[in-house]
Order: structure tokens, then sequence, then C-alpha cells
């Protein structure tokens, strides 16, 4: 029924439930993906494989693709067990652990990055300390993994200690009572019922980390990265140039989310 038949018959027109919600978000939709495809159409202008040749290309395509699986593991290794500990217990200056955990997704990076110069650049005692034992914090691969970790981490704790959070207690408590320790009941009970979770937070965080410029660019400006040599082609060439290395580091993302959604299950968006 129209709105016109509805006026005529006393009827009231009701507007489909659905229709608000997907003309809104149908918007943002566009906006998302207006962007791919501008971006996508200059591909024709660009010689891609040439230029993905160049030894400056593959320098940088390699750090990324050392670093980020790295960082991504750093920050899951220790990120995950923190997840579950904010998760399931209350301790005196909880909400102080929440909000450094959440503090470096707020920041800018480049603030970031200076707030790692100040820790750990080489005038530094612990980067005075590094360099003399012949590991550079800043300006190294090392560096490059310290800026990565430092913004993306947050992402696999924050996801993962939703995961946790959705995880029956009683399934623990049934587990401890089966005479499993916490550490038992926590790799055998907690950790497969978040498995979705996780994987999802791992996936954010190593997206963030291959794509991460701002404080790369202020503790590892060398050796170069995908992101920081996207912007020095940038700057000297436009954005021709930085095609070859934009398209590699989208491949790259898509592979690695494809890859962990089909063998890992992981939803697209972390379920609920």
């Amino acid at each position: 029924m129209n709105r016109t038949d509805a006026v005529r018959s006393g009827r009231p027109f009701r507007v489909p439930g659905g229709l608000v919600p997907a003309v809104l978000g149908g918007f943002l939709l566009v906006y998302f993906a207006l962007p791919f495809v501008a971006f996508l159409t200059r591909t024709g202008t660009a010689n891609v494989l040439g230029r993905l040749s160049t030894p400056e290309a593959q320098a940088a395509v390699r750090n990324s693709l050392l670093t980020a699986p790295v960082s991504t593991a750093v920050a899951t290794v220790f990120g995950v067990p923190l997840a579950y500990l904010l998760a399931r217990t209350s301790f005196v200056g909880k909400r102080l652990v929440e909000g450094v955990v959440v503090l470096p997704l707020v920041l800018p990076p480049v603030v970031g990055g200076a707030m790692l110069l100040t820790a750990v650049g080489r005038f530094t005692p612990i980067g005075r300390i590094a360099a003399g034992a012949g590991v550079p914090l800043t300006g190294s691969l090392l560096g490059v993994v310290l800026a990565q970790t430092f913004v993306a981490a947050p992402f696999v704790v924050i996801t993962a200690r939703a995961g946790f959070g959705g995880v029956d207690e009683r399934l623990e408590q049934a587990s401890r009572s089966l005479g499993y320790g916490p550490l038992a009941t926590f790799w055998n009970v907690s950790l497969p019922l978040a498995r979705g979770a996780i994987l999802a937070g791992i996936t954010l965080t190593f997206a963030r980390a291959i794509g991460e410029f701002g404080a790369t660019m202020m503790v590892a400006y060398n050796p170069r990265t995908i992101p920081t040599r996207i912007w020095i082609d940038f700057i000297a060439g436009g954005i021709d140039t930085v095609v070859p290395l934009a398209l590699a580091l989208l491949a790259i993302t898509l592979i690695v989310i494809t890859a962990v959604q089909r063998f890992g299950r992981i939803p697209t968006v972390v379920e609920e």
C-alpha cells in the first residue's frame, strides 16, 4: 500500500522497519566504497609490476611482512592473558589498567611515536643500554616492531576481553570442579570458547600493524616499511607513484583476513 492509498483508506502509512537503517547505512557504505573504487581506477595509469620490482619497494614489502607478524605475535602472547585478567577479575587499579590499554587507540600515532622516543630513544637510559648491547631500539626493525605493537596491541586486548566476557563462567567452574587447574581451564575451556573474538582481535591487530605510519615514522624512519615508502613516493611523485605499493598493502591485508576467515572461521564482525 502506498502513501496515497493509505490516506484514502484512513489507515496510517507505515515505513518498512528496515528502510531507514538501510538508507542511512547505505550512505556510509557508499562513502566507504567510493575511495576504493576511485583509487582502483588509477591502476591503469601506473606501472604496477615495474614499480614493485624496484629494490626500494621490495625492501619495504619485505620489512613489513617481517615486522607486522612479529608485532601481532607479541601483542597476542601478552595481550590475550591481559584480556582474560580484565574480563574475569576485579582488583585495585583496574580502571587505570583499562585506561592505559585504550590510551594508544585515542592518541594520534605521531604522538604515540614521540612518547616511545622519550622512553626508548637512543638518548634515554633504556635506549643507550640497548644500543650499547648492539640492539638499537630506534632506526631499526626492532624499532618498527615497538611502534607497531604500541598502536596495534590494544585491538587484540579489547576484542579478546569481549570474547572472554561472553564465556559462561559456570563452564569454567565446572572445569575447576573436575580437578583442572586455572591454566588447564583457561587453555581447554576459556580459550576455545573465545576463539572467534580472539581471532578477530589478531586480524585487526595485524591490519593495524602492517598499515602503521605515524609512530613508525617517529621511531624508525629507516628501515622503510610499506606505509613509510608510500609517503616518500607520494612526496616525490604524487598519487600515481603510490598505487603499486598501496595495492600490495591492500592485497596483503585482504589475503590475511580471507585466510583467517576461511581457516579460523572468524566472523566478519566480532559477534556478540
